[in-house]
C-alpha cells in the first residue's frame, strides 16, 4: 500500500473519530439538557403537589376550627340559656323576699 493511501486512511480514521467523539459530545449535551428539563418539571410537579397538600390540611385544619368554634359558640348559648332559666326561676323567689323584706319594714315602723 503507498504511503499516500496510508495518510488518508489515516485522515479519513482521524476524521471519522472527530465525527464519532462531535456526535458523543453533541448527544451528551442533549442528554444533559434532557435531563435538566425533566428535573425541572419534576421540581415543578413536586411544587405544585407540595401546594395541594399545604392546601389541603390548611382547609382540614380550617374545617376543624370551624367545628370547634360552632360547638363552643353552642356551649356558650346553652350555658346563657340555663343562666337565663335559672335567673326566671328565682324571680318569683326574689320578688316575694322583696315584697316580705319591705312589709317587715314598713310594720317595724308602725
Amino acid at each position: 500500500m503507498p504511503r499516500q493511501e496510508v495518510l488518508e486512511r489515516i485522515k479519513d480514521a482521524e476524521n471519522e473519530a472527530d465525527e464519532i467523539v462531535a456526535a458523543a459530545e453533541r448527544e451528551a449535551d442533549e442528554r444533559v439538557a434532557e435531563a435538566r428539563e425533566e428535573a425541572a418539571e419534576i421540581r415543578e410537579e413536586a411544587n405544585a403537589e407540595a401546594e395541594e397538600v399545604a392546601q389541603r390540611r390548611l382547609e382540614e385544619a380550617r374545617e376543624e376550627i370551624e367545628g370547634e368554634a360552632a360547638e363552643i359558640r353552642e356551649e356558650g348559648t346553652q350555658a346563657r340559656d340555663e343562666l337565663e332559666q335559672a335567673a326566671d326561676e328565682q324571680i318569683d323567689e326574689v320578688t316575694e323576699y322583696v315584697l316580705e323584706t319591705f312589709t317587715e319594714a314598713v310594720h317595724a315602723q308602725t
